[in-house]
């Protein structure tokens, strides 16, 4: 199991953009839909890896967000609401979050397997530092390939030739999110499977 906490960068001197955040996730595939806890922060419990792992790239990326994911036990059964959640995942997160704040990019991943949510974290970082960095040109770029469109298709919905496409691409780093997303999802699961290795051996 995860849990996903999400602290508002800056809160003092920008809008509270929490609402808008949460209605954005509200589509998401969630074990607890993702809630306002306190002030400006958020917090969502998910099971798959790979749902969690696009999100917390969009959310590190988006640059107000700092991104806290716990991995490890959680109280059973699950209350309703979020916020009355309990369970070493709900701690890591915290941890998580926190220690994020203080990153140039800010994403963390905390459980009891220390190696494995390393390698998540880093592997989140990298992608998250390449989609952070993108033009506007590349966001546009890259979202009509996420729709599964030909590069080719691709470059003539932006009236563009296929080289200039290619160029685009290139510059967002595209040839490199996809496998990174699967490789920052199989980091997560690993971290998820060692730290209920870790419970059952308890």
């Amino acid at each position: 199991m995860f849990v996903m906490t999400v602290d508002q960068r800056g809160s003092r001197t920008d809008i509270d953009r929490v609402d808008a955040v949460l209605t954005r996730l509200s589509d998401v595939d969630t074990v607890r839909s993702f809630e306002r806890t306190a002030g400006d922060e958020i917090q969502g419990v998910l099971d798959d890896p790979t749902t969690l792992a696009h999100l917390a790239v969009e959310l590190t990326a988006d640059g107000h967000w700092s991104v806290g994911i716990g991995t490890g036990g959680v109280e059973q059964p699950l209350p309703s609401s979020t916020r009355a959640g309990r369970g070493a995942a709900f701690l890591y997160a915290r941890d998580a979050v926190e220690a994020a704040k203080r990153q140039r990019i800010p994403l963390c991943v905390r459980g009891p397997d220390a190696r494995w949510c390393r390698h998540a974290q880093t592997a989140g970082r990298l992608i998250s530092d390449i989609v952070a960095t993108r033009s506007a040109a590349g966001i546009e770029a890259v979202a009509l390939m996420r729709r599964g469109l030909t590069q080719a298709d691709a470059a003539g919905a932006l009236d563009i030739t296929p080289q200039a496409m290619s160029q685009r691409l290139r510059a967002a780093g595209w040839d490199l999110e996809p496998d990174a997303l699967d490789l920052l999802a199989d980091a997560l699961a690993e971290a998820d499977r060692h730290a209920s290795d870790a419970e059952l051996a308890r």
